[in-house]
């Protein structure tokens, strides 16, 4: 037995060490982690259960028959982070590549179904030249095992994608499917195409980085939830992510000890709005002081920042923020705002995760780019999102709530169940101007001096109608609130809701209008 123990040690040796020594360097000189560093850092010391680690590809094609090493290019198994248990998959460069074979798919998709069995969340850390190619279409049938798992995993239990090195062709769309991803920037590339491709068929020369670099997809295609400079800070924020969010579908956000005995009045929110209705203010300033220690985990920072998403805790308890951003674009809503919008509200719904709608939008985006790429049709997806969610919502109008958006925003007629108002909120279909121009166009026309007469016309329309108090007379805000007690009443609602119950028509699903 104890020759058989040495040997055993012997062989999981040659597999901790992947493709060996010399490539693990340069692994490092590219500024990058071995799978098995980043698996350290990612979880509780200690807590990582290894499976697989004895896998080996059965291809004998090109030479491949002489190349076997155990584990075949992905690190896979179970561990803890914060106490909470995980599956997670960590592709190994050093190994072919980090190259997809058959075997190294069977090790996901092994993972993949008993995260599934037992409800609890699967991350992949992503670092791979794509399908081994001397495979041909067994390493193609192998992704799409995984994207299938993917698919059926979505909205069951959360499924996290790190991209930290090359993501190219098929290999995308796994990270796609799952509900976030985190990329480094310089190091991780996501591509369907890449640039020698690109440049055959379209005549466009683009750089790695410009195609499919983390800056490209946190910036500009909104593919990448979180963006970072490295590794670490990276790994360190899907711990952070993991104390926000449930295990499965079933389960409930942790809910953290909170001291109700503390003052719960924040003076400084009195303060926050100007008095002009078209000035900006930044709505962070309202988020941070209303959420508990100022703690506050946006998500899409970089990308269609007119309207503001992340997790935070009020009074203990998880939740999702959905809010307006009057700093950027004054805070309207367009396409990209209302996928990103749609996208994170369906993933809080998914996961029993109340949300806190902060709301300061003057309506949609108007104008030809908006409609011919389809405002309506994505607009419609935020709509969506909030009518089918059915977990606890409350919404705070903190300035302008016009027209459409007024509804989409977690309105009291599509089950918000709490809705609150500042003094400052004006409810209106319309901006005041716009409004008075209308509604007086005969009596503006007629007058002597027509800039006088919008004037007298303005005020009076907005001491009818821009204000909370016609919304609060038929019920449509439960409360105008003093903004310094906004954390009070959250914390109050919220607490109210936990036993929240309610529920959609039976369907096999919902046509969501992609």
């Amino acid at each position: 037995m104890k020759e058989k123990i040495e040997n055993l040690r012997k062989i999981k040796s040659e597999a901790l060490l992947g493709g060996g020594e010399e490539k693990i360097r340069n692994q490092h000189s590219k500024g990058k982690l071995t799978a098995r560093e980043r698996i350290e850092l990612l979880v509780d010391e200690g807590s990582f259960d290894e499976v697989d680690m004895l896998v080996k590809h059965r291809s004998s094609d090109f030479g491949l028959d002489k190349q076997k090493i155990p584990g075949d290019g992905v690190v896979t198994g179970f561990a803890r982070i914060h106490g909470k248990p995980v599956a997670l998959f960590s592709q190994d460069f050093t190994v072919f590549g980090g190259s997809l074979s058959e075997a190294h798919a069977e090790k996901i998709c092994k993972i993949q179904d008993m995260a599934l069995k037992i409800g609890i969340p699967v991350i992949g850390l992503n670092d791979s030249g794509g399908a081994r190619i001397q495979e041909g279409v067994v390493s193609l049938g192998g992704y799409a095992e995984i994207f299938l798992r993917n698919t059926l995993s979505s909205g069951v239990i959360p499924q996290i994608s790190a991209v930290l090195g090359p993501c190219a062709g098929g290999a995308v769309y796994s990270p796609a499917i799952t509900d976030f991803i985190f990329m480094v920037d310089k190091t991780s590339q996501m591509f369907v195409t890449g640039p020698n491709v690109v440049k055959t068929v379209t005549h466009e020369e683009v750089t790695f980085e410009e195609l499919g670099g983390a800056e490209t997809h946190a910036v500009k295609s909104g593919v990448a939830h979180f963006k970072f400079e490295s590794e670490v800070e990276l790994l360190s924020a899907i711990r952070r992510l993991i104390t926000f969010i449930p295990l499965n579908w079933k389960d409930r956000g942790i809910e953290k000890e909170f001291d109700f005995t503390q003052d719960l009045i924040v003076k400084e929110l009195d303060a926050i709005i100007p008095l002009q209705s078209n000035k900006p203010y930044n709505m962070h300033d309202i988020i941070e002081k209303i959420v508990d220690d100022n703690d506050f985990m946006e998500v899409h920072k970089y990308y269609a920042e007119n309207i503001i998403v992340g997790f935070a805790r009020i009074g203990g308890i998880s939740v999702g923020v959905v809010a307006n951003q009057p700093a950027v674009l004054a805070g309207v809503l367009d396409i990209n705002a209302s996928v990103k919008g749609a996208r994170f509200i369906r993933f809080c719904d998914s996961f029993n995760i109340p949300l806190l709608v902060i709301e300061d939008v003057p309506g949609f985006m108007p104008g030809t780019d908006q409609e011919w790429n389809g405002i309506i049709r994505h607009g419609a997806k935020l709509l969506f999102a909030f009518c089918e969610a059915t977990v606890p919502k409350v919404t705070v109008i903190t300035r302008k709530a016009y027209g459409g958006a007024y509804d989409v925003m977690n309105s009291k007629h599509i089950r918000g169940d709490f809705n609150f108002a500042w003094p400052s909120a004006e409810i209106a279909v319309m901006g005041p101007k716009g409004a008075v121009e209308i509604i007086f166009k005969k009596e503006i026309s007629k007058s002597d001096n027509p800039e006088l007469k919008i004037e007298e016309k303005l005020n009076e329309y907005i001491e009818k109608f821009a204000n909370p108090f016609v919304a609060a007379e038929r019920g449509y805000i439960d409360d105008v609130i003093e903004p310094n007690q906004t954390r009070l009443k959250l914390i109050n609602a919220f607490q109210l809701l936990k036993t929240k119950v309610d529920k959609n028509p039976p369907k096999k699903h919902s046509n969501i209008p992609l």
